[in-house]
């Protein structure tokens, strides 16, 4: 299910096919696309993991790449887990869903866009609901009533995996639209494949290796990336596969 250009405002959440599939950066994209745009922009990682001394979250990859008006964590976790389990490992509270709704909320009265970065895939066990039970980015998405970004891989597994996913969010009335988060420098059949089925869901292709790129460059290069439903410029495949074949 793609939504309409006028639903990309307000919460939005950024989700993905798996695990290191690209998220920060298309959230990066879609930040500088929509601040090109002229749109102020927010950006709330609601669980961080593996958290380490000195090595930057999401949230600040994104600020290094795309400077949003604000960035924010609402909990972070030392273990590289799901984010509820890496609260109960550390000992440490689980992020609660109405408080990470509360927090999005509170971004979205003084922004026009707030993009909200999942952890891993949809289903992944976020924090606790006040019943004791365990919530999604689903539920959260949900809950704000946001649409969902989905950021899926070009190779060979992601046909099924995004399929689940938009299928998920379907069930949930959650609108959606999908972004390759790395699209290789030497595609092969299966990535033009895979191009080709995505096609009707697809808001954007990002280049690998698009996060070690200069913030200069890679504030510039992002509306090329993205259709106009996220602000950018890219309203014609054919011509991208032209350009970039």
């Amino acid at each position: 299910m793609r939504a309409m250009t006028d639903q990309w405002r307000g919460p939005v959440l950024v989700t993905g096919t798996d695990t290191e599939v690209g998220k920060t950066v298309v959230t990066a994209a879609i930040t500088a696309a929509a601040q090109a745009a002229g749109l102020r922009v927010a950006v709330v990682k609601p669980g961080q993991t593996g958290t380490t001394a000195g090595v930057p979250g999401d949230v600040e990859a994104v600020t290094r790449l795309a400077a949003p008006m604000t960035g924010r964590t609402l909990a972070s976790f030392p273990d590289p887990l799901a984010p509820l389990a890496a609260a109960r490992v550390a000992g440490m509270p689980p992020l609660e869903l109405y408080s990470a709704v509360d927090a999005v909320r509170e971004e979205a009265d003084k922004h026009d866009l707030v993009l909200v970065e999942g952890a891993g895939g949809l289903l992944v066990p976020m924090g606790l609901r006040p019943s004791g039970e365990p919530w999604t980015v689903a539920d959260l998405a949900v809950s704000l009533g946001a649409p969902a970004v989905v950021v899926a891989r070009a190779g060979l597994g992601t046909l099924n995996h995004t399929a689940l996913t938009l299928e998920a969010l379907d069930r949930r009335a959650v609108p959606a639209g999908v972004v390759i988060g790395a699209w290789p420098a030497t595609p092969e059949l299966v990535h033009w494949a895979n191009l080709g089925d995505l096609l009707p869901n697809l808001l954007g292709a990002l280049p690998a290796g698009a996060g070690a790129m200069d913030p200069g460059v890679f504030r510039r290069s992002a509306p090329g990336w993205l259709t106009p439903a996220l602000y950018g410029v890219l309203d014609d495949w054919r011509a991208w596969a032209d350009e970039i074949s």
